[in-house]
This record gives C-alpha cells, sequence and structure tokens, in this order.
C-alpha cells in the first residue's frame, strides 16, 4: 500500500512563524554525514538542514508520526506512523517522495534502528501480547521476531553492531514505557547488552544499578547511550576500551540520541529541543531551528454544556441554576432555557457552586497556582469576582446549613473549617486525618449546633460530630470497618451513611455496601393507642422546632444500627429527604439487573419500607442532589433532573449552551493542578527526596511553548517522572486527536515460522484454532485467506488486519498439495494464550521432577477474578500432594494480598469423619501444613510485592528468586477540567520494620537469577531451585 504525501506542502495556506525557538521537537536522526536532522514536531516529521536550522515538513498524515531512522546509505527514512491509531512501520525517500506502508499490525511498532546493508528495519513491537524485537525487510514481507520466542524476554531497541554481528537491546520497562521515570535503582534495571544470533553469545557491557539504555552505534563501532550515573539525570556515555565514559555532565536529562551512520555527530534532545555533540572536539551545541507553521492551539473551541455539567445548585428561591461545565460557572433559569455563562476573566477551573441566601451570590471554588480556593460572585453581574480565600491547599465538599449563613468544608489532607457567609470568614474546627482526596462531605446537624464529617481511624472512615460552641469532637462510630457518606436526618434523629460492616473497604473499595441509619437515642417505634388518641384531640397548628438542643445517647449506640437498603447488591447513600412522618432514602444501587440506578426506600410509621428504583436512571454515576422547597432536584450523568418522588421517575433539564475555551491556557491551568495534587497528596513527604517546588518551577518555563496535547502529555510525565515514583502517569486525549480511520487485526491462534511465515508451525492452546472443528497442522501452508490468494512476499497481517474484525475466518491452507479449508472464529490477542502456555510449561516441569508430589500455583495478577481462578486450581493441585510452589513471578499486582495470605496460612486443627468414613482434616484446605516456597522477580510488582513481604513476615516459607521490582505504592487518581486523568500514589507501603518497600523491593532468601541466554534456552533455574529445595525439605 502506498499513501502519497507532498515534501513541500501546500504553500498557499495560511503559515505562521512560531515566535522564538522551536520546543517539543522530538526523536531526532541524522543523516548519515551528519549534515540533516529529522525529526518529529506536532504529529509530523520535519527535516533541517544541522547549518542553518530551517525546517520543513515532510509528512502530514493523519495521527502522529514518530521515530525517523535514516539509512546508513542515506536514502530512506524509516518511521512509526499512526493513521490507523496504533503505531505501524513505514518508509519514504530521503528526498521526498511516495510513503510506503512497511507492517500491518494492530499492535504497536515502534522503529528502532536499520540493518548495516540498509534492507532491513528492527522495531519493537507489542503484537504477541508482551513488547518484543522484530525485523522486517524495507521491501516489505512478514516481520521476523529477532531473539527466539520466550513470552517474558521483553528485548527492545535493537541496533546491529557493523561488524561483530552483535545486536545490542534493552530489556526492561525501565528503558521502554517508564523512561520518564528517573533515578530508579533496582533489580529491573536496563543495562547496555548484546546478542549475537550466530555465536549465541550474550554480553552486558554495563552493570550500574541505575539505569544504561537507548544504545546507537555508527559505522565505526562507537556505542553512545543514556546512564544515570553520574548525577541522577540522564547523560551522553560511551564505551571506551570497554569502558563507560561520560561524555556530557548536564542538570538537566537528554533524550533519544543517535549517531550520525558516519560517525562524529549525535543528536539528542535536551529541555523539549535539539542538540549537537561533536565527538571530536568534546563540545554540544544547542540547534536553532526555525519552524513555519500555523499555531492553533490558543484558539478558541466551542464547547457545549450538555451533558457536561459536574456540579450544580439551585437558589434559595428555587427560580434559578448554577452549574459548572468544563470549569466554567453557568446561570439559567431553572427549566435550563436562558443561560448565561459567568465571566471570570481567567481560565482557572471551578469545581463546585453554591448559592447564598440572597438568591443573588454565588459562592464557588477556582484553582489558584493549582489549589482550588474559595470565590464569590454576584450571577446579576454587579459586581466582580472576590477572593475568599488563599490556601495553599485544596478548598472542597462544600456544604451550607439549611439557612445558607454557615458553611463547612475540608481543606488539605487534615483541616475541617467553618466559614461564616456574612462575613466571609474562615476557621479551622477540627484538625485530622482526612486525606486529601477520595473524602466524604461534611454537613450539619439539623439545628447548626454540630458539624458532621468523617475522618480516618486505620485507613477506614469513621463519623465524627463536632458541637461548634463546646468546641469538642466525638468519633460517633469508632469500628474498623468504614461509615462513609453520613447524612444527619432533617427529624434530628438519626444519621444516614453508607458500610460494609463485616469487611474493611480497603483494599477494595466497599463493593458489598449497605445504607444504614444510626439512632441518635434509644428511640421507640411509635404506638398505635397515640394515633388513636389523637383522633380526639383538637387540632394545633404545629410549630417548627430546628433549634431543639440535640441528644447523643452514646450507650449501645452502634448495637442500634437499622439497615435501610437491600440485602443483595451494593448501594451508596445519595440524599434523606424528609416530608411530616415519611422519610425517603435515595441512594444508587445494582441490585437490580447489575445495573446501577437510583433507588429509594420509603420509611414511614405503621408501614413496612417500600423500596422502588427511580424510573430514567438505569447507568447513572456522578452525583449530586439539591433541595429547595420540597422541590428536588438531581445531576447524573451530566445532566441535571427534576426528580419527582411520587411518580418515581426524573426529568431531564435540556440545557444546551455553546462556551469557549482555548487549549493553550487550559493546559497550563492543568499542569498548575496536577502539581498541587501532587503536592498535596503524594505519599512520602519528602517527595523521594525531590524539591517539588524548584521541579515545578524548571518545567513551567517550557509552558509557553506547548504545541499539542501530546507536548502536554510529554511535558507532566516527565515532571511527575522526576519522583521516581511507581504507580503515576498522566492520561489525556481531546476530540482534535480524533483519527478517522482504525485497524484491528485478526488473530487466528495458529502460530507461523519465522522463517517462513506463511508455514504453520504450531497450534496455540486455548486458542480459536484449537478446536475439534479446526483441522490444521503444522506444516501446512496459508494459501488463500477468505478466498482472496496471498501473496508470500507481502506482511502476512495484511490479510488479517481489517477497520474492523470479523466474526468468521475461512482459511484455505495447502497440506502436501491437497487444499484444506477450514472455518474459525478470529480473536483479538494472543496474550493470554502465549501466556498460559508459559504456565503450562511450568507446571509440567513441576510435575516431572518432583513425580507428581509438588503443587504448583501461578498468579498473573493480584485481581479478584485471578484470586479465583488460582484458589480453584488450588481445589485440584493440594489434593493429595505434599508440598506447594507458589509463583509470583511477572505478576503485576492487583489488592487481594489479604486473602491470598488467610489462604495460605491455613492449617488443620481438627478431623472429622461420618460413620465408618475416613477422617478428613479442616480445614479442608490446609496449604500450611506442607512445604511452601514462593518465587519472586524483578517484574513482581504491587501487589505479588506486599504479598511476598506477608509471606516472609508470617514465616509462610521460604523465599526463591531475584528481588522484587521496587514498584509499590497503593494509588486512585484525580481528573483535571477536560476529563485527563492522573494517577496519584498516595498510600505507601511499608514493612513491619518501617522499610518503604518502593524504595527497597522484597529480597529473596535465595536468590537466583533467570539470565537473558537461560530464557532464550528455555531454562528456569528459579523453579528448578524450587523444586530442589521442596524435594530436599520432604526428605527429611
Amino acid at each position: 500500500m502506498k499513501l502519497l504525501t507532498i515534501f513541500m506542502l501546500l504553500f498557499a495556506a495560511p503559515a505562521f512563524s512560531q515566535q522564538g525557538t522551536a520546543y517539543f521537537l522530538s526523536n531526532p536522526a541524522l543523516t548519515p554525514d551528519g549534515e540533516t536532522v529529522i525529526f518529529s514536531y506536532e504529529g509530523d516529521l520535519w527535516k533541517a538542514a544541522v547549518a542553518n536550522g530551517m525546517a520543513t515538513r515532510i509528512t502530514a498524515m493523519q495521527g502522529y508520526e514518530t521515530s525517523p531512522r535514516v539509512s546508513p546509505d542515506g536514502k530512506w527514512i524509516a518511521f512509526t506512523g499512526r493513521q490507523y491509531g496504533n503505531g505501524d512501520v513505514y518508509i519514504m525517500p530521503v528526498n521526498g517522495g511516495e510513503v510506503q506502508q512497511i507492517t500491518y499490525h494492530s499492535g504497536n511498532d515502534e522503529v528502532t534502528s536499520w540493518s548495516w546493508d540498509s534492507k532491513s528495519i528492527y522495531f519493537n513491537s507489542s503484537r504477541m501480547g508482551q513488547i518484543a524485537g522484530f525485523k522486517v525487510s524495507a521491501a516489505g514481507g512478514t516481520p521476523q521476531r529477532v531473539f527466539g520466542s520466550y513470552f517474558f524476554q521483553y528485548d527492545h531497541n535493537l541496533v546491529e553492531h557493523p561488524t561483530s554481528g552483535e545486536i545490542f537491546f534493552n530489556d526492561t520497562w525501565e528503558s521502554s514505557n517508564q523512561q520518564q521515570r528517573k533515578r530508579y535503582k533496582g533489580p529491573f534495571n536496563p543495562d547496555i547488552q548484546s546478542y549475537n544470533v550466530k555465536t549465541k553469545q550474550h554480553q552486558k557491557y554495563t552493570t550500574w544499578e541505575g539505569k544504561d539504555f537507548n544504545a546507537s552505534i555508527d559505522r565505526n563501532g562507537n556505542i553512545y547511550f543514556i546512564s544515570d550515573e553520574a548525577n541522577g539525570e540522564y547523560n551522553l556515555y560511551t564505551l571506551e576500551n570497554g569502558k563507560k565514559k561520560a561524555l556530557t555532565k548536564f542538570s538537566s536529562s537528554i533524550k533519544t540520541p543517535g549517531v550520525n551512520a558516519n560517525g562524529g555527530k549525535i543528536v539528542f534532545e535536551k529541555d523539549y529541543q535539539l542538540w549537537l555533540y561533536d565527538v571530536k572536539t568534546g563540545k554540544e551545541t544547542k540547534l536553532t531551528i526555525s519552524i513555519t507553521r500555523n499555531n492553533v492551539l490558543p484558539k478558541d473551541k466551542d464547547f457545549d454544556v450538555r451533558g457536561n455539567i459536574s456540579a450544580f445548585d439551585v437558589s434559595p428561591d428555587g427560580k434559578k441554576l448554577a452549574f459548572v461545565s468544563r470549569g466554567e460557572i453557568f446561570v439559567s433559569d431553572v427549566e435550563g432555557k436562558f443561560i448565561q455563562q459567568i465571566n471570570r476573566g481567567n481560565s482557572e477551573r471551578v469545581k463546585e457552586v453554591k448559592w447564598l441566601n440572597d438568591n443573588k451570590t454565588i459562592v464557588f471554588n477556582q484553582t489558584l497556582n493549582g489549589y482550588t480556593n474559595w470565590h464569590s460572585v454576584r450571577a446579576d453581574s454587579a459586581s466582580g469576582i472576590k477572593q475568599i480565600t488563599s490556601d495553599l491547599k485544596n478548598s472542597r465538599n462544600i456544604v451550607l446549613n439549611k439557612k445558607r449563613t454557615m458553611a463547612v468544608y475540608l481543606c488539605g489532607r487534615d483541616e475541617v473549617k467553618l466559614m461564616d457567609l456574612k462575613t466571609m470568614q474562615s476557621r479551622t474546627i477540627v484538625k485530622d486525618e482526612l486525606w486529601a482526596f477520595q473524602n466524604s462531605e461534611p454537613g450539619f446537624s439539623p439545628n447548626d449546633e454540630y458539624v458532621l464529617f468523617t475522618a480516618k481511624r486505620n485507613f477506614e472512615e469513621d463519623i465524627f460530630i463536632h458541637h461548634i460552641k463546646n468546641n469538642k469532637t466525638i468519633n460517633l462510630t469508632n469500628t474498623a470497618v468504614a461509615e462513609s457518606g453520613p447524612i444527619w436526618s432533617p427529624d434530628s434523629k438519626y444519621i444516614f451513611f453508607t458500610s460494609q460492616r463485616l469487611k474493611p473497604s480497603y483494599p477494595f473499595g466497599l463493593p458489598n455496601g449497605k445504607v444504614y441509619r444510626l439512632p441518635l437515642e434509644k428511640i421507640d417505634e411509635p404506638y398505635r393507642m397515640d394515633k388513636y388518641n389523637e383522633l380526639f384531640r383538637e387540632e394545633k397548628k404545629a410549630v417548627a422546632d430546628s433549634g431543639k438542643t440535640i441528644s447523643i445517647d452514646m450507650d449501645l449506640l452502634m448495637e442500634r444500627l437499622e439497615q435501610v437498603s437491600p440485602f443483595l447488591g451494593a448501594q451508596f447513600l445519595q440524599a434523606v429527604y424528609q416530608k411530616g412522618d415519611k422519610t425517603t432514602v435515595l441512594y444508587s444501587s445494582n441490585h437490580g439487573e447489575g445495573r446501577s440506578a437510583i433507588w429509594k426506600t420509603v420509611i414511614e410509621p405503621f408501614e413496612q419500607n417500600k423500596t422502588e428504583k427511580i424510573a430514567g436512571t438505569d447507568n447513572s454515576f456522578g452525583f449530586d442532589y439539591a433541595e429547595v422547597s420540597d422541590k428536588l432536584f438531581i445531576l447524573s450523568n451530566g445532566t441535571i433532573y427534576k426528580l419527582n418522588l411520587d411518580a418515581n421517575r426524573v426529568d431531564a433539564i435540556n440545557t444546551t449552551f455553546t462556551f469557549r475555551r482555548n487549549l493553550a491556557e487550559e493546559f497550563t491551568q492543568m499542569f498548575y493542578e496536577a502539581w498541587a495534587h501532587m503536592e498535596e497528596g503524594f505519599y512520602d513527604e519528602n517527595f523521594h527526596g525531590v524539591n517539588w517546588n524548584k521541579t515545578k518551577d524548571y518545567y513551567k518555563q517550557f509552558l509557553p511553548y506547548l504545541n499539542s496535547r501530546a507536548d502536554l502529555r510529554t511535558l507532566l510525565n516527565d515532571m511527575l517522572g522526576e519522583l521516581n515514583s511507581s504507580h503515576q502517569g498522566f492520561n489525556s486525549f481531546g476530540d482534535e486527536e480524533t483519527i478517522a480511520l482504525q485497524n484491528q487485526t485478526m488473530e487466528t491462534g495458529i502460530l507461523f515460522e519465522n522463517d517462513d511465515p506463511y508455514r504453520v508451525k504450531r497450534i496455540i492452546r486455548r486458542s480459536v484454532a484449537d478446536r475439534k472443528s479446526v483441522d490444521i497442522k503444522p506444516g501446512d501452508v496459508l494459501v488463500k485467506v477468505n478466498d482472496e490468494e496471498v501473496d508470500k512476499n507481502k506482511d502476512r497481517n495484511f490479510y488479517f488486519t481489517l477497520p474492523s474484525r470479523d466474526r468468521e475466518l475461512k482459511l484455505t491452507l495447502n497440506r502436501s498439495g491437497q487444499m484444506i479449508q477450514v472455518k474459525l472464529h478470529p480473536q483479538a490477542t494472543l496474550f493470554n494464550n502465549l501466556y498460559d502456555e508459559w504456565v503450562d510449561a511450568n507446571q509440567t516441569l513441576v510435575d516431572e521432577k518432583s513425580k507428581g508430589r509438588i503443587a504448583y500455583g501461578y498468579m498473573k495478577n493480584m485481581g479478584s477474578s485471578e484470586l479465583d481462578n488460582f484458589i480453584i486450581d488450588m481445589t485440584q493441585e493440594l489434593t493429595n500432594k505434599d508440598a506447594l510452589i507458589f509463583d509470583l513471578r511477572y505478576n503485576t499486582g492487583g489488592n487481594v494480598h489479604d486473602e491470598v495470605l488467610r489462604f495460605l496460612q491455613q492449617r488443620s486443627y481438627l478431623q472429622w469423619k461420618y460413620r465408618e468414613g475416613t477422617l478428613t482434616p479442616q480445614s479442608n484446605f490446609s496449604p500450611g501444613d506442607k512445604p511452601i516456597v514462593l518465587l519472586i522477580n524483578e517484574q513482581s510488582l504491587s501487589d505479588a510485592e506486599m504479598t511476598a513481604e506477608g509471606f516472609k513476615a508470617l514465616k509462610l516459607g521460604k523465599v526463591i528468586g531475584n528481588g522484587t521490582y521496587r514498584w509499590i505504592i497503593f494509588t486512585s487518581g484525580v481528573g483535571l477540567v477536560d476529563g485527563s486523568f492522573m494517577r496519584m500514589p498516595a498510600w505507601g507501603c511499608y514493612s513491619l520494620e518501617g522499610k518503604d518497600l518502593e524504595i527497597n523491593g522484597v529480597q529473596p532468601d535465595v536468590l537466583i537469577i533467570n539470565t537473558f541466554d537461560d530464557k532464550l534456552n528455555g531454562r528456569d533455574p528459579q523453579l528448578q531451585k524450587a523444586i530442589d529445595e521442596i524435594l530436599k525439605q520432604l526428605k527429611k
């Protein structure tokens, strides 16, 4: 397939020169003579003369073009293009011309280098499930995997040596998808290493405990690469007489170094610009690149509030709405017909909005230097915006009392604050462990005597009340499980909340949460005789007594707890509404057909509780609630609804209003907010030794030069990477990045020969080809796909990659001259099938070596479904076995460490039997009675590391293998104004001795490292050692 691109693009179109020097130029490559640089900018490829820096755009495809590499003969540029969403390999002439697509697969193919004869291209690909190094002819054809087929080999960044036959590579996450993580030191660090396919020799050139990666080699065999050994920043290094030598000493890191083929010049990124290192003089120079382009980032874009409302409130007179959409404030009539935007004069993000009792003033929080602070504004535009607070903390979760004279809100990680809405003065009333996010809203008692809030005890929420006048705080619940989202009933008698009484919320959350009410006194049920007597009393007009002092009887308080919501599903309290003697409790629940919806339970004297679903709320999320003069409103799925409790339905308030924001200002606001969230929420108060304020100051200098959302992703991930932290990262997507084209590869479950890509090697177990009706055998040759005859010179995946995945495929294969036709249902990926085959091989080895005496258990991750699989497997594996090997190598984490450790600890404590039957121990599964060995390695990470540490602390057995990754912080995330998401590594994990597992990892009792040679040759010394160790124990 050929795609025509124009070397000099449409000079008639408007173009504007970027002011000043261009930034965010990336992935540079030099022509062999070192006189021209090719690079990626604004998602396209550009070229410029090194001497004068005048750049011209040379591609204009959909999606992003990256990773250009110039062939050693100087004729071709290979690069990665994403015009179908995923990365494929393309080539084009250096001097312009037709672009040709070389690879066809919906996995990501990232170009790394050329062969020295300029006939082949090396690239990284995820097509087999894990990233691996491949090689493809520049003329096209089916790519070949370079280093065998071990599932966890992870080889990438392949580069040929010109004379020795070695291929240099890296094989860790830290040299691929975690390059932005600075100063990592641990067992999964990358080294400069090589493998010679012909001589089968593997060699390591560096052994630094930090990061050495991204080798680049000239035709004389000189090797250049990145290392952080000198000062924790990425600098340029070389190997001189086999020893590592630093060439630069920058205080900020470089990226993507590449030497020209003829040698002498090395181009690289630094501070988002291009630099050149002269090998002869030993000097580095910044290249001045001149870009002519049309900068659209500062231009306004249209957005609509429809379906995109994130917060709202109704004015006390019930006539007006105030709401937030994409960080902007809007006011309208209560029907949503007449909408006006509040002009704030900035692009800061507004999150919450509340009306004051004058029906004109709005209190809202918006970001300032990244932190949310309170402001006010008159909705009638009679006055401008007034700033109320200026804390370097996030002020949030504001709740007003019924009279709208006071407000309570949370500030930072540890403050509950009270605001006087007349003077707008705030004061701290409680300091406690609140956490910086994932909070329950505070509230008031109906008589304004108390503030209601939650604080953390042992990682769980307890409910507290604070007496405003007496300045005393009481922990009402004081349990070891969470009580979340409390609401004081309007009649002052109860506090409603969500809880899961039998299990803590961490680390699973509340998958079995229920709504409860807590009577604050020993309230008796009403008597029917009293109701009868009332029939004969003279009626008197009832007088509301909201000022009545509230009485709280702490005696047997938690024993009075009553469950309100159904026993099935998970429920989360949203609101409590009372009218007369009738109490309506609103909550979200998935107990009806597994779909989340709003339900109500009505509690009324002398009646059974009645539970009904609110029509029109299926698949709802993101709730907010407002009540004004018995009129009820809810926000769900970005839309405001009127809530009719009598009719059990919601009616949408159809709002539509076009407003404008520009991405340049929005990206700047997002940068500061992301930084502030991390400043407030990062688990380590010392920020792993990084000065987080200085880090912000360094990166903010590049904000004026952002050109695209991709640049913002790069900038924020680089800044976050300074923390040397796992479980973090920034993800963002905007409609300006939408790609119309797409493709999906249909996997058949057939593994073809690497050197003969249309000849069947074998069928992958458990795949769609592993079916009784699919007649495919090793040696069969593929000749047709859906009756289309194949061209063996084409990439085989060309025939299986289409805009969408077909449900059925017909293949024709040649079996020794006989044409065999088969049908199968294609699948999306081979990842799990190949992974399972690796597990099968381990199981076979254990069975054979132990003669069936040792059970083998493996977990791919620490998720709930994998836990189920493990325990189901153990119901078979542990039966009549004498020992257990529990394998957590390559485990990618989750949150089931408690369940796994509890299972492994189980021991026999008695026996029972039926008359004349067999004595059977209890518990049924007692792995703790038997020798257990735990296997870990450098890719055991996250919850696998917690499990390994617990295994050691509980002395359940011996640990064998390599040290764990050092990738363990419990994480959640925060959303930004445009829907972007930043992970928040908020909860550290420590040993009983207080060691931070993120820094120290878990060390084995017996250190055994599976080398690259072991993987290539199918050896597993770690598993073999585990078998030997258990057999030795069984002999005792």
